[in-house]
């Protein structure tokens, strides 16, 4: 385990990250192998403090000692909180959070579209909710996965279900319960954000 600064990164077109670990007092080159660089939940950056794990062997060519990176973690703070921040500032520089991007959330919805998993508690809280406010309001639920493996893939087809069937609602709600922040994940996917923000239902 070697602990150090990120300096001269770079992504190559293999797949392949290069880049050097340092620290006050040394430096050494540093190599993350395709099958490691795809499992990274966020993008290495030059500054970035860093812990390193892996294996040290000589670079034949070069005849020098290099590491080669199998796990690469944020030093002192969340991979899932640096990859959060660093998704939201791509997105943001983009437009998706933009005002003039947002659509206007009618105020009397005769209808409305649930993705949230079927047996989940916030689904009990929408539909009681509802019948309070409105109870002539129609609701449709498309039932999802909100957390783990294949959530993310069922949370966006619901979008685009929705999208392809306007005259099923005026507005949808995408939602579960509370949890943890891995928990919370889906809701916070690149794909998830895009797919609300392309959708023609607010």
């Amino acid at each position: 385990m070697i602990r150090g600064e990120i300096s001269n990164f770079k992504f190559h077109s293999s797949g392949h990250c290069y880049l050097t670990l340092k620290d006050n007092a040394s430096s050494i080159k540093a190599v993350i192998f395709r099958r490691f660089a795809q499992k990274l939940r966020f993008r290495p950056e030059n500054g970035q403090k860093v812990i390193a794990c892996g294996s040290i062997g000589v670079y034949d060519r070069d005849g020098v000692y290099q590491l080669y990176i199998e796990q690469l973690i944020p030093d002192g703070v969340g991979e899932l909180n640096l990859y959060y921040e660093q998704l939201k500032k791509k997105l943001d520089a983009e437009g998706l959070f933009s005002a003039e991007n947002k659509k206007a959330l009618p105020l009397y919805p005769k209808s409305i579209g649930i993705i949230t998993s079927r047996t989940g508690a916030v689904l009990h809280d929408i539909f009681h909710v509802a019948s309070q406010r409105n109870p002539a309001v129609k609701l449709f639920l498309f039932p999802v996965l909100v957390q783990g493996d294949g959530s993310v893939e069922q949370i966006v087809s619901a979008i685009k279900y929705f999208n392809q069937h306007k005259e099923l609602c005026d507005v949808l709600i995408i939602g579960r319960g509370g949890g943890s922040m891995e928990d919370l994940w889906s809701f916070n996917d690149e794909q998830v954000v895009r797919a609300v923000f392309a959708s023609d239902v607010p």
